[in-house]
């Protein structure tokens, strides 16, 4: 990352829910320009993302030319949707009588991994942001893509908007970076399915991280990862719901250091976006393990949880779960693979959901594995597989269960007499 602009600066980003028409645009400029009158000692940088849905239109219309568009020209083609985000807002700023320009990634100089799709961030260059910034306006620039070190244009695949602002917010050393969407910020649970859920105020990057990665959706875990390593202060909070006030209106994600008190349980979370494969009867020898699990690695399939069952003298049924979108994939190269492994067979079942609690509260305390269990047992509802790390447990159930099992953790770790705290030292 190169050297900040002098001014102290904040950075914010607007989601495409927050600029999805012209009225959402003006509403904005509006923020940013309210923002420069309360705080006219620091500078602002706007990243926008796309209009609301308009990435999923232009693949879309990709696919209508071919059933495998090439990767390079698809992030031409996606790349465009930020380009009419920035260039209204700035005209729409301009118009207000707040200076405005605005910044692709090439002018700006976001330099990428040539990974067409999916991208990574290399490097930011801030000179050009300073100057405009040093001169009193307001950069308005355009996120989820990128630039290669042979000039081709990149995207950063989902929630790659998220990910520029924080990577802008680093490079730049920015006081804070706020990300504005449609929601008052990081809920305990998804408030569509418990509207009894907290507004946290304050979340650690690493119980942000774990949410993210099992189903939270507020923040993409590459942003997250940025935040914590780069030190980057980080908000959510809406576009929609007035001033920003922390407590009321956004969750600042935080290193843990800065948590007072920590709670045992912080958030839960679920996902209805993954399938159950099983190996049926399989040796239970590690190098059969191995050459299953080298099998699914040598096609990117990405694993997440596992769990083997003896089911007779040397045999194991063995299941691991998947993202849905590879669940084909991933029974493909099973079937392909249990001729050599001497299984018996193989099946996916894709009504699941992973529900998961999240706290680093989990590290001092006993008990919450036996706390969870108990609460879906008076619901009735049957555990398919379990995974646990330091600061979460996940359970596997049926789909038609997820949100009675939501209710009935958020009711068992988040009703009034139910929170314990970890105080820091």
């Amino acid at each position: 990352m190169t050297e900040r602009a002098r001014l102290p600066v904040i950075v914010v980003k607007f989601g495409g829910t927050s600029v999805g028409d012209v009225a959402r645009i003006k509403r904005v400029a509006d923020i940013v320009a309210e923002q420069r009158r309360s705080d006219p000692a620091r500078g602002i940088v706007v990243v926008l993302s796309a209009m609301g849905g308009e990435t999923n239109r232009l693949v879309s219309l990709a696919r209508s030319c071919s059933d495998s568009p090439d990767p390079r020209e698809l992030d031409v083609l996606l790349a465009s949707g930020e380009q009419v985000t920035v260039s209204l807002l700035a005209m729409r700023l301009c118009s207000i009588g707040v200076p405005a320009r605005s910044m692709l990634a090439p002018q700006v100089q976001i330099s990428t991994s040539a990974q067409h799709t999916n991208a990574m961030i290399e490097g930011v260059d801030t000179a050009a942001i300073g100057r405009i910034l040093e001169s009193g306006g307001v950069p308005v620039v355009a996120g989820f893509q990128g630039i290669t070190d042979s000039g081709d244009i990149t995207t950063l695949g989902r929630g790659g908007s998220d990910i520029t602002a924080v990577a802008v917010a680093a490079a730049l050393r920015a006081d804070e970076c706020r990300i504005y969407t449609d929601v008052r910020g990081v809920f305990s649970c998804d408030p569509r399915v418990c509207p009894s859920a907290r507004l946290l105020e304050r979340v650690s990057h690493e119980e942000m991280l774990e949410m993210a990665s099992l189903g939270a959706r507020v923040l993409h875990t590459r942003s997250v990862f940025f935040a914590m390593r780069y030190r980057v202060p980080l908000a959510v909070l809406s576009t929609f719901d007035g001033p920003f006030r922390p407590g009321l209106n956004g969750t600042w994600i935080v290193d843990e250091e800065e948590l007072m008190e920590k709670q045992v349980v912080t958030g839960i979370t679920h996902r209805l976006d993954e399938a159950r494969l099983m190996i049926q009867r399989m040796p239970a020898d590690i190098s059969t393990m191995a050459k299953l699990f080298s099998a699914l690695g040598a096609r990117d399939v990405l694993v997440d949880m596992i769990s083997q069952e003896a089911v007779g003298p040397g045999l194991v049924n063995v299941s691991i779960t998947v993202a849905d979108e590879q669940s084909s994939l991933a029974l493909e190269v099973a079937r392909e693979a249990v001729p050599e492994l001497g299984a018996h067979g193989v099946s996916v079942e894709r009504d699941i959901a992973k529900v998961s609690v999240v706290g680093l509260g989990m590290r001092y305390h006993t008990g919450v594995a036996g706390r969870l269990f108990r609460a879906l047992e008076r619901e009735r509802i049957d555990v398919q597989m379990v995974n646990t790390s330091e600061v979460k447990v996940s359970v596997l159930v049926g789909r038609k269960f997820c949100e009675a099992a939501v209710r009935a953790l958020n009711e068992e770790f988040f009703a009034p007499h139910a929170a314990l705290v970890e105080l820091s030292a």
